[in-house]
């Protein structure tokens, strides 16, 4: 008996050969699942969503291969920068020979019914890459490195799908320009957070002071100049 999965699976594999041609559209779902050879409306069981969820099944399962893909490096002897952009790489690789079909999906996920769609598969992809590379953060920082993946993935996949050339050329430049100006925000973020390292806390600050822990209006000590009054 067929799993829910192995169902998803066969209809996806069958509208990837039907949206380079109609696109991503309820009619390539409808058509999709007669391919597949399942009955009319099986659409609406397993993609209850509709295009979305088929979109975001193919977007589910291109990270699904990108983490095993990614597991098998050798990290430890990587850089974080070149962690991240093999990560970025073996992403839009696994796109493979469904190029039309992915240039078809970022067309519909621009439009303003699919528009978050497409932004939560691009934060999921950033996730996948994170963590496929070793990121265990849970601060601020998760949240920071993954909206900036996410720009980065979403600028380089329109160049990436136009580069015709066997070894993508101008797409693997474009990324390594987008990586350097992620690296050079975190070098900028780290200097910034040593400088500021041992400054107080502003709500300490306030704390101490709604407290009296802090009296900046004290008396100086013996030995200290007074502050000079001023007369109006």
């Amino acid at each position: 008996m067929s799993q829910p999965d192995d169902i998803r699976d066969a209809i996806l594999k069958a509208a990837l050969k039907i949206a380079p041609f109609e696109g991503w559209t309820d009619l390539t779902l409808k058509r999709a699942v007669r391919d597949a050879g399942y009955p009319d409306g099986s659409g609406a069981l397993y993609f209850e969503g509709g295009i979305a969820d088929l979109l975001t099944h193919w977007s589910n399962h291109l990270n699904a291969q990108a983490a095993d893909a990614i597991g098998e490096l050798d990290l430890k002897s990587l850089k974080i920068r070149e962690r991240v952009t093999q990560g970025v790489l073996i992403r839009l690789q696994a796109i493979g020979r469904h190029e039309e079909a992915a240039r078809r999906a970022s067309s519909r996920l621009i439009l303003p019914d699919l528009a978050s769609t497409g932004v939560r598969q691009l934060w999921a992809a950033a996730d996948t890459i994170w963590r496929a590379i070793g990121d265990t953060s849970t601060d601020a920082n998760y949240y920071s490195k993954r909206a900036i993946l996410s720009s980065v993935i979403g600028s380089t996949l329109p160049v990436w799908l136009s580069d015709q050339s066997n070894d993508k050329s101008s797409a693997r430049a474009f990324l390594d320009d987008r990586i350097e100006n992620v690296m050079e925000f975190e070098k900028l973020k780290w200097r910034v957070k040593g400088f500021t390292k041992n400054l107080p806390e502003p709500a300490e600050i306030l704390g101490q002071l709604r407290y009296g822990g802090l009296d900046i209006f004290s008396r100086p000590k013996k030995g200290r100049a007074r502050r000079r009054r001023y007369s109006r």
